[in-house]
């Protein structure tokens, strides 16, 4: 059971680890490159962003982590007792409910209503202001908590 859970628990980091550096290149280079564009071309840009990361490596890895975190909590809460169980269900849970559940209750429906706007619309430009300001700050709380779990796992890891 040991070895299983240190599997789980590598590969919930590595998955972590991989969404924390795109949530975090996201936030301090690609939103701020965006907002310096005209309104249409920044739309236009992040919509192909958008339908681009929509691909099965990426797929597996943000979804894949999101179950490895559920499958980690139950593990870690079926031992307690064991020296990482805290830092494996705090890990899981700031992954699923700050990267995984952040992004299909906040970033998802904002890249939705983005996709389905004209870019050279007056619309899509005062959509566009408000997108650049909320979705990067939820998408900082997703370079954030992403960031903790990988080092919430780290720290199980060590204890394993």
């Amino acid at each position: 059971m040991k070895r299983m859970t240190f599997g789980l628990a590598f590969a919930a980091a590595i998955g972590s680890g991989l969404m924390a550096g795109l949530f975090f290149v996201f936030s301090v280079t690609i939103m701020s490159a965006l907002g310096k564009l005209p309104a249409a071309a920044g739309i236009a840009a992040m919509q192909s962003i958008n339908t681009t990361i929509l691909s099965p490596l990426f797929l597996t890895a943000f979804m894949g982590t999101a179950l490895l975190c559920v499958v980690l909590a139950i593990v870690a809460m079926l031992n307690w007792s064991g020296p990482a169980s805290g830092w494996l269900v705090t890990g899981a849970l700031l992954y699923v409910a700050g990267t995984f559940l952040v992004t299909i209750v906040f970033n998802v429906p904002m890249n939705d209503a983005l996709a389905s706007a004209a870019p050279d619309s007056g619309e899509a430009a005062n959509l566009w202001t408000r997108y650049l300001s909320v979705w990067t700050g939820w998408n900082h709380v997703r370079a954030v908590t992403s960031t903790a779990a990988l080092g919430a796992f780290i720290q199980a890891l060590r204890l394993l």
